[in-house]
């Protein structure tokens, strides 16, 4: 919940052309394999994560994106217990997990916003790691470089609401209207959180700015919290299901996941992308935290999440899939990329899935825009730009 970062011609990896043998009969940790084949393949790379049996994951909601049936999937397949940090943490605080956690605390692997990616490569937190559908991941926003980090899904700009409030909004500035008073969130503060940065980019657009000069978007929430109606909590589920905000600016692909824990709870809420502004996300990113405590596991969550196979959910594996080798058990379940479209997100290699006849249909519950309004993407060097704005004129609206 990116950065047009390091992009450059694709460096060929020389582990890549080896002959596959176990890793660790070649003297290979998992903590320095670079792709599968230094685990002799899929089999031996499912084998090392089941010895380690253990995932550690952070700032993963379950119903952001479909996570909830990600870490099912991946757990039960492959016998790992999966401990979750924050879930409703940042993209700066799994960097800053990294950084200062205790190693057998800190996260395996991380789903980060792109403008943290100069903090986390600038202090070489990522390992190099290739998965086998590499050549599918779009190339736009492809470490190609070093591997260290690739881009996952991505998703548009959305506003949900409380359908108990007196008017339904279908703009971002309708929600200057008292209907709204004290109901307004967004994700977080904007100097840490990406889906929090691009709300604040979509109320830009939508006031006659553009995604060039976040400007206008700040004083939009000046303004909102001027006329009271603007909160100052973070706009999750937990503080949905508090009463802390009614309407939010959020990722569409959240739609399914927050409609139902919003009905598990007596609530009811809708999605609709404003009609004045239709901003299109960078994409976020995944990656191994290079001192991972699990680099096994690490590794084949990233081709978990990497992979495009139409298969079983956790819920539809039987006892005798469970007991197949690793590279069937793989093949036998559903791939990380289609989890992602079940979800509603938009995942990097849709085109290619498209091409080859493996991407499932998403979920009704998730909506897109279908007027003549451009969508719009701020580049890697707006966000930075927006951010250090931010940095000194967030705190004061």
């Amino acid at each position: 919940m990116r950065k047009h970062l390091m992009i450059g011609a694709a460096a060929a990896i020389a582990m890549a052309s080896v002959v596959a043998i176990p890793a660790h009969a070649a003297g290979v940790k998992s903590s320095d394999a670079v792709s599968a084949a230094d685990f002799g393949g899929l089999n031996g790379l499912v084998t090392a994560c089941k010895k380690e049996g253990k995932l550690n994951v952070v700032a993963l909601p379950r119903d952001w994106a479909n996570y909830g049936e990600i870490l099912d999937l991946f757990a039960k397949a492959f016998k790992v217990k999966i401990y979750s940090d924050n879930p409703d943490g940042s993209s700066a605080y799994e960097i800053q997990t990294i950084k200062t956690a205790p190693k057998s605390k800190q996260p395996d692997v991380v789903d980060v916003g792109g403008s943290v990616l100069d903090d986390a490569v600038g202090n070489d937190l990522f390992a190099d790691y290739k998965v086998l559908t590499w050549n599918d991941i779009s190339a736009e926003y492809k470490d190609n470089l070093n591997n260290k980090y690739y881009p996952d899904y991505a998703g548009q700009i959305a506003i949900m609401y409380d359908t108990t409030l007196p008017k339904a909004p279908h703009s971002i500035k309708d929600l200057l209207d008292p209907a709204f008073k004290g109901a307004v969130a967004i994700a977080g503060d904007p100097t840490q959180a990406q889906q929090a940065l691009m709300s604040v980019f979509a109320a830009s657009v939508a006031n006659g700015g553009s995604v060039k000069d976040i400007q206008k978007g700040i004083d939009f929430y000046a303004q909102l919290k001027k006329v009271g109606n603007f909160v100052a909590v973070t706009g999750n589920t937990t503080n949905f299901a508090a009463g802390a905000f009614k309407v939010a600016l959020q990722w569409n692909f959240n739609g399914p996941g927050t409609v139902a824990a919003a009905k598990s709870i007596g609530r009811s809420v809708q999605f609709v992308i404003p009609s004045d502004a239709v901003l299109q996300g960078t994409p976020y990113f995944q990656a191994i935290n290079k001192n991972a405590p699990n680099p096994a596991c690490a590794r084949l969550w990233m081709e978990f999440i990497y992979s495009q196979n139409k298969g079983k959910l956790a819920t539809q594996l039987t006892s005798a899939d469970l007991k197949l080798p690793g590279d069937k058990l793989f093949a036998k379940i559903m791939g990380g990329q289609n989890l992602f479209i079940r979800g509603g997100a938009t995942p990097i290699e849709f085109p290619a899935m498209v091409k080859k006849n493996l991407a499932v249909k998403g979920p009704a519950a998730v909506i897109s825009y279908a007027g003549k309004l451009a969508a719009v993407t701020p580049s890697a060097s707006q966000q930075a730009a927006a951010k250090k704005i931010l940095q000194s004129e967030w705190a004061n609206i």
